[in-house]
């Protein structure tokens, strides 16, 4: 059974039943109430009748009495205990039957509801003392059926009225079940044409909603979201890896090829081929370590946040890329301050960064610590090559490489175009900022910026 199916029966079935519940709770109470203020009408008559036979001598006088107390459409009557004709009766021209109903004597006042020939009566019996001494039972009888045809007639209205309800109930259950299943049978239909067509559509949200199923929608376009993402990165790593990976290999296929031929017979080619094969293999991977990381979803990349001390965290790296590529890096470093960072992704992008510099620069790099309205700012400054004011704003590109670093020699390590662009992500997993300036010919400045919410002075 299809939940829209569900949701409308069982929906239905709980209204009518609260509907039908509720309707003979209220007709079974009000027919209640309406049947006992009727019998207390006659009894409280019956009891005036009792009160005035109290003080009559004879039965004459007693029956002329109770003539004022008979009931338009009923009778009133004395019965006697134990007594042959124990019947004294004034019956109203129209009491019909009522003559011939066998009297009873009861001992307790009473009243009730009786059926005769197919009418409703009402009944009331209140024992009395005679004026001679007798115990006698003034017994009032009259007709109800005006309160019966009035009772038929509310159930024939509630009986309709639970029949429009409940029609109502049906319709507006089936809408309710529209309502509820739209947006579900909306994201269902766009999960199928996602795997038919293999497009990552998204669900028309209507905003002025607020509820659970809006989220739900909202939710499942960020699902969507993450998931076209991830096909993105997946699909670039796949197009960038192999476009970028052709050409090292290419490079080395043809130099292993060459030391295959000639590699014994020339030794003059066996240190270049190495070299050249060596510095393509480093190449490599550095770039497949970049692409597998900018291929991973941020949301696994595990963050340790902790509190860094600026001045002296740079100094220790500075110091180990100082000792690793034989540089000559100098520190300027302002102490006093700290940052709330992760330790290993601030170093990783300060590597990237000093890497760069290295790269492209053969002079002294020089590493700047300090602050800046308010902000830490780590500088990297060196005096290399430089970077045309018309390709700064692009060096930020995955595998983009301007033409100086495309055309350095093979016996050098050139860039992978792939640093900065994890740079930037770093910085923005962070919350940092990574810029550039850079003037042709005289060198380039990189800045970390670690805003002033992250910074502490101690």
């Amino acid at each position: 059974m299809k939940l829209q199916t569900k949701i409308h029966l069982y929906s239905s079935v709980l209204f009518i039943a609260l509907i039908v519940a509720a309707n003979v709770s209220i007709y079974l109470l009000f027919s209640r109430m309406s049947v006992d203020r009727e019998l207390q009408q006659i009894t409280a008559q019956t009891e005036r009748a009792a009160r005035a036979i109290e003080k009559a001598a004879t039965e004459a006088e007693m029956a002329e009495l109770l003539r004022a107390y008979v009931p338009l459409d009923g009778m009133i009557r004395v019965v006697k205990e134990n007594k042959a004709d124990n019947r004294l009766l004034v019956v109203s021209p129209d009491a019909g039957a009522l003559a011939e109903l066998t009297p009873e004597y009861n001992r307790q006042k009473k009243q009730d509801v009786v059926r005769l020939e197919g009418k409703s009566y009402g009944f009331a019996s209140i024992p009395v003392i005679a004026a001679d001494g007798d115990v006698v039972s003034v017994q009032a009888t009259q007709s109800i059926e005006e309160l019966t045809r009035l009772l038929r007639l509310l159930r024939y209205v509630m009986a309709a009225a639970t029949l429009v309800v409940v029609a109502a109930v049906l319709v507006s259950g089936g809408v309710l079940g529209r309502l509820i299943m739209r947006p579900i049978t909306a994201m269902t239909r766009t999960m199928r044409e996602v795997a038919r067509s293999g497009r990552f559509v998204r669900l028309k949200q209507d905003m002025r909603s607020k509820d659970e199923l809006t989220e739900m929608g909202e939710t499942f376009n960020e699902m969507i979201g993450l998931l076209e993402n991830s096909f993105a990165k997946q699909e670039q790593f796949v197009s960038n890896a192999s476009h970028e990976l052709k050409t090292p290999l290419t490079i080395i296929e043809s130099y292993a090829s060459l030391l295959k031929r000639k590699g014994l017979s020339r030794p003059d080619l066996f240190g270049e081929s190495v070299e050249a094969i060596r510095s393509e293999a480093v190449r490599m991977r550095t770039m497949t370590e970049q692409l597998l990381w900018l291929a991973k979803p941020k949301r696994e990349w595990r963050l340790d946040w902790s509190e860094v001390n600026v001045a002296p965290f740079v100094e220790q790296s500075v110091n180990a890329f100082r000792t690793a590529y034989k540089r000559d890096i100098e520190l300027e470093a302002k102490e006093g301050f700290a940052v709330r960072t992760d330790k290993g992704l601030l170093k990783q992008l300060l590597f990237i960064l000093l890497d760069n510099a290295r790269k492209y620069s053969e002079g002294v790099i020089v590493v700047r610590v300090d602050e800046e309205s308010g902000a830490c700012m780590i500088r990297v400054i060196d005096e290399g090559i430089g970077i045309a004011p018309e390709e700064l704003s692009r060096v930020f590109e995955r595998f983009y490489r301007i033409d100086q670093a495309r055309t350095k020699g093979q016996e050098e390590e050139g860039g992978t175009g792939l640093g900065l662009s994890l740079a930037k992500e770093i910085a923005e997993t962070l919350g940092a900022e990574v810029t550039l300036e850079s003037e042709p010919g005289k060198g380039t400045t990189a800045a970390i910026k670690l805003p002033a919410r992250l910074l502490s002075k101690f």
